[in-house]
């Protein structure tokens, strides 16, 4: 019984350190959209229009995600939330890797966006596994 609850404490820790570093991240993350919009803008995908839209609302949702994660009460919904904002903004990243768009500078390789969809896949997983979403977390 001491083993389990000891185990319950270091994942109830290590999923409270987690929940304040992704959060804190994104939020980060979400304030740059503001800060610097036009390092953000190419990559939004033309068919949709308004990149300056895009970039401040997806902003707008990093930063209260971010927030909602650190929060244990709000957590499962804020998981879920990311995981599907994550699905939508990768569309901006597969834009940025068809059409070879250069961001910041930068132009990804195809190893570079192979391991950028790596990260995206694990980013799930974290969000997934903080929120105690089935079948990632137990308790």
């Amino acid at each position: 019984m001491i083993f389990k609850i000891i185990k319950n404490i270091n994942a109830d820790l290590i999923r409270l350190i987690l929940a304040i570093t992704y959060g804190s991240w994104f939020i980060y993350i979400g304030i740059q959209h503001f800060l610097d919009p036009d390092w953000f803008e190419p990559i939004v995908p033309k068919i949709i229009g308004y990149p300056l839209f895009w970039v401040y609302i997806s902003g707008l949702f990093e930063i209260m995600l971010g927030i909602l994660i650190i929060i244990p009460s709000s957590r499962r919904i804020a998981s879920l939330g990311f995981i599907l904002f994550l699905i939508i903004v990768y569309w901006a990243n597969i834009n940025m890797w068809i059409n070879d768009i250069e961001i910041g500078e930068n132009r990804l390789s195809q190893q570079g966006h192979v391991i950028r969809a790596i990260i995206q896949i694990i980013l799930i997983t974290i969000v997934a596994w903080i929120g105690k979403l089935k079948p990632l977390a137990r308790n």
